[in-house]
């Protein structure tokens, strides 16, 4: 080769090397940003992509450098945080140099859960106060990062976030993250000054198995055939052919005990159906908290409205929610069907369905847990192009059907709620991250298997530490607020089950409570008093983690002994142990044949002594042992005491899974 072709291929392979550097740009996961909170005092790991052979890290709170080698296109380091301040930068050089600026060092936490940790403080949720809130949301010191809502059958390494990452907390970044998480970081950040990182990664509806690893799952043996599922087409066939046979046969059967139907013919929904001894509801409202508490199966309701000649000549719309699925007759005339308990409904009524005076709506509703009905705005209304007539008000009603008489629906785990589908997807890429603690507030999905969820739990909490590296790693939860129609007489309670299945769970080191059965609400599943509820839980961290003097608790069940006809209760956290108001309340007592009655209680001694006449030999006591409980028992600190109970008796969830 002579010296000119040498030369020159000397200056190309110089000018395609300077190439391949100039663009082998790092690529960071997507909780790497600028306004991202790093764990003070802490051996931080930092990662990411690059083509380069190597990737120098320069961070400006110690002015060190530290060197990543590239291995398959991946380098890490682990980064050395001081205690608490900023803002920073840190800067990663492979060739091409990025800085992530307004960095801070501090306190990360990591906020999970369902919809009650999801609501955010706008948007659906609109909390108490929320645009009082929002506007005094400037808090630079707090920084968000907000999860999108992803499953996966496999475990991810990157998370999806919205908002390109981490946002500095203020009116336009507050609005839609979640208020539980918001208002437990701004307590600790107004006691203790230290920036504080959230990470919310929570989603409404969703069952605790899927945010626990499929490896932890494995352990219990409760749900290998839809784990095996997720890893084998073959079977998710045969388990999806399982189910529908399930829910075809259980189907036929709901509607051949609907007596709404006659023969398979429609009864109820006829205009000229003699409905004159039904009883009557005002809709738009859910079943439960009008008459028909934890009501699950068919009710039908019926309302006559009058039509002038020009409302019958154009197609009426007809908008609303129903809860879960429903049907709608028109004079007779099927119009349509919807499932879905969170589905808009817009059903349109052909002109030729319609007569001019009285015209007969049947609206059919199947509830399968929780709340039922016909809800939403009082804007409930059949609506033309010229004319709005009002539904809202007065319907007769009557119970098609009863779920309690029937076999339990099958159910088929999807999408999110596999097991292990959001953990793969919203908790594994995260587990490299550093956080401080995990603050979680969910369960009500589980209510129904609630037994099952004393193992759950604590699987779920045991499984995080682990992934997360950190067996000691501090673990809060919010306890199930009070919900649904209160009961005359001491009843059983899937809700009251839930409730214990998390008490049970503090055995565990470095947990913490929060009790909120005083600040639910009966007829709103998402209570808004969200301020009180990351409030408390500011308060556990504030007393287990940042070592400030401070009450967190309200009394906990302790022990019990008996004494002829008294049951005297001995409680943790007893200091000045006392009713909020009045004499106390929600005590039940029973004797061996397991029927509780209410009881008279009092305190002695920082003791509760529980009697009744009516159990001359009592052998177990409860407090507050119900979905929406009225106990007022409480201590020096205000907060509420847990629901407990002293027996071990079957309740109505131990044989579900």
């Amino acid at each position: 080769m002579n010296k000119y072709l040498l030369r020159k291929a000397i200056l190309v392979w110089v000018l395609f090397s300077a190439f391949n550097t100039a663009n082998a740009a790092v690529i960071l996961p997507s909780f790497f940003t600028d306004n991202m909170v790093l764990q003070q005092k802490s051996a931080v790991p930092f990662w990411g992509e690059s083509d380069a052979k190597s990737v120098n890290i320069k961070t400006s709170w110690d002015k060190k450098s530290y060197t990543g080698k590239v291995v398959n296109g991946k380098w890490n380091v682990v980064l050395k945080t001081p205690i608490y301040g900023g803002p920073y930068t840190i800067t990663i050089n492979d060739g091409t140099i990025k800085t992530l600026k307004n960095v801070l060092i501090g306190e990360v936490w990591l906020c999970s859960g369902q919809s009650n940790m999801e609501m955010p403080l706008k948007g659906w949720g609109k909390i108490d106060h929320y645009k009082e809130e929002i506007s005094n949301a400037n808090y630079p010191q707090i920084r968000l990062l907000q999860a999108e809502h992803i499953e996966s059958t496999l475990p991810l390494n990157t998370l999806k976030v919205q908002h390109g990452g981490w946002n500095v907390c203020s009116p336009e970044t507050v609005a839609d993250f979640s208020a539980t998480a918001y208002f437990f970081a701004r307590k600790i950040y107004k006691e203790k000054n230290i920036p504080i990182g959230l990470i919310h990664s929570s989603w409404g509806g969703t069952l605790i198995e899927a945010w626990t690893s499929s490896g932890a799952l494995t352990t219990i043996h409760d749900f290998d055939t839809e784990i095996q599922a997720m890893k084998s087409e073959v079977d998710a066939a045969a388990l999806l052919k399982k189910y529908n046979a399930d829910m075809e046969d259980w189907e036929m059967k709901l509607r051949g005990s609907d007596q709404g139907f006659e023969t398979g013919k429609i009864i109820w929904a006829t205009p000229n159906f003699d409905d004159s001894s039904w009883k009557t509801m005002t809709l738009p409202s859910f079943f439960d908290s009008n008459g028909l508490g934890n009501f699950d199966g068919i009710v039908w309701f019926r309302k006559k409205v009058t039509l002038s000649e020009n409302s019958i000549k154009k197609d009426l719309i007809i908008s609303y929610y129903a809860d879960d699925d429903d049907m709608i007759w028109v004079n007779g005339n099927y119009i349509g069907e919807t499932k879905g308990y969170n589905v808009k409904r817009h059903y349109t009524i052909p002109s030729q369905f319609l007569r001019k005076g009285e015209n007969t709506i049947t609206i059919r509703v199947f509830d399968g847990s929780g709340n039922g009905g016909i809800y939403g705005d009082e804007n409930f209304a059949a609506k033309s192009e010229k004319e709005t007539i009002s539904l809202a008000g007065d319907w007769k009603y009557n119970i098609g059907a009863d779920s309690k008489n029937l076999p339990a629906k099958p159910y088929l785990a999807q999408g999110q709620n596999r097991p292990s589908a959001i953990y793969n997807a919203m908790i594994a890429p995260l587990t490299d991250y550093k956080i401080k603690g995990v603050i979680w507030y969910q369960g009500e999905s589980n209510a129904e298997r609630a037994y099952q969820y004393q193992k759950l739990f604590q699987l779920l909490i045991n499984d995080w530490r682990d992934k997360f590296k950190d067996k000691n790693l501090p673990f809060f939860f919010v306890q199930l607020a009070n919900y649904k129609q209160q009961k005359q007489e001491p009843g059983e309670s899937d809700w009251a089950e839930l409730r214990e299945a998390q008490f049970k769970a503090l055995k565990l080191p470095n947990t913490g409570m929060a009790v909120t059965t005083d600040i639910g609400n009966g007829e709103d599943i998402h209570p808004k008093n969200k301020q009180d509820v990351g409030g408390r839980l500011a308060s556990i961290a504030l007393a287990k983690v940042y070592n400030t003097k401070i009450d967190y608790s309200g009394p906990l069940y302790k022990s019990y002994s008996i004494k002829g006809n008294t049951a005297t209760i001995d409680f943790d956290f007893n200091k000045n142990i006392k009713a909020r108001d009045d004499a106390l309340k929600g005590f039940s007592i029973a004797g061996s044949d397991q029927k509780f009655y209410w009881a008279d209680a009092k305190v002695v001694k920082g003791k509760v002594e529980v009697y009744s006449q009516e159990v001359p030999n009592p052998v177990s006591v409860r407090y507050n042992w119900a979905d929406n409980p009225i106990g007022n028992l409480t201590n020096a600190s205000g907060l509420p005491a847990s629901s407990f109970r002293t027996d071990i008796w079957a309740g109505i969830t131990q044989e579900k899974k």
